[in-house]
């Protein structure tokens, strides 16, 4: 497995298709992106391409298909991403983060209870 790599946001929907359903074929990345998104086969193409070249994907050829999938393991991408917003936006702090998406999401009981545990648990350690 790759280390994580630095992914776009339109990356992401490439990688998340590829995780959910590897192996995956191109035309079942361009069947599930290209309407949703407006993007053309060639530009779903292009960025599969562009995560092969950054390592985040592998792929084999099966006669006149590809087959891809993912090199990189989604919580090291999500770890990387997490931590690039933290440094971006909340000069690298995770607690004003935290506090900012509490204070602006609709959470429900059962997401509240279990942040609640989070926190208990982390100030147990």
């Amino acid at each position: 497995m790759a280390d994580s790599v630095a992914i776009s946001d339109a990356e992401w929907l490439v990688m998340n298709v590829v995780w959910d359903d590897q192996p995956v074929e191109a035309q079942q990345v361009v069947d599930r992106l290209s309407a949703a998104n407006d993007w053309s086969p060639a530009t779903i193409k292009t960025m599969l391409h562009r995560l092969v070249k950054k390592q985040a994907l592998t792929f084999e050829r099966d006669g006149k298909r590809y087959l891809y999938r993912a090199a990189a393991r989604r919580g090291d991408c999500v770890r990387r991403a997490s931590r690039s917003f933290l440094d971006r936006v909340f000069g690298g702090s995770a607690a004003p983060a935290l506090m900012h998406l509490v204070k602006n999401s609709k959470l429900t009981d059962d997401e509240v209870a279990e942040l609640r545990r989070l926190l208990d648990k982390k100030s147990a350690d």
